[in-house]
């Protein structure tokens, strides 16, 4: 069975392309979307995302619990943010090598904007068998592919229902040219 490297979905977010950017592209907000990472501590102070930002994404499935150590490979304000994941471990990013890529874009619509996340698999060294085996110990049965698949339909999800107007959320409408701030 060949493995597939890529997959992504989208959602449409009723809060304009500015609003949502700002959001996802700062690492340590990820814990409030996404069904596995608890946030992320950015190396140096935080800030604006920029090409060459380091941060290290606490994680968790099950009772399971992991680090990995993160690079942004590219920015662009209101567009796009993307980052490889390129070491893990338990308490510390100790076992470095390629793992996989996540993006997300931002596109403006008429209702606001369309978020679409990828994740990559970065493990194109790894024969077809053995990652075949690793996945399905560390998803309980499933391909990193489709589990990701679930993951990232959730994060989206969440990332709608934080963000958009009468969810309590904290961006404002897409056609109210502005949004709060947490």
């Amino acid at each position: 069975m060949s493995r597939t490297f890529t997959v992504s979905d989208s959602i449409v977010v009723h809060v304009r392309p500015a609003d949502v950017y700002r959001h996802v592209s700062d690492p340590a907000r990820m814990g409030e979307w996404s069904p596995e990472n608890l946030g992320a501590t950015v190396h140096g102070g935080g800030g604006r995302a920029r090409v060459g930002m380091v941060f290290d994404g606490r994680n968790k499935r099950g009772a399971f619990r992991w680090t990995t150590r993160c690079t942004v490979t590219a920015v662009e304000e209101d567009r796009l943010f993307r980052f490889r994941v390129h070491a893990i471990g338990v308490r510390r990013p100790r076992i470095r090598g390629p793992i996989a890529t996540w993006e997300y874009r931002f596109e403006p619509v008429p209702e606001g904007t369309r978020v679409t996340e990828t994740w990559t698999d970065d493990r194109r060294g790894w024969p077809d068998v053995v990652a075949h085996a690793f996945d399905r110990v560390a998803t309980r049965g499933r391909t990193f592919a489709d589990f990701q698949r679930g993951n990232i339909r959730t994060t989206l999800r969440n990332l709608k229902k934080a963000l958009e107007p009468g969810h309590g959320a904290c961006a404002g409408p897409a056609d109210a040219g502005g949004g709060g701030a947490h």
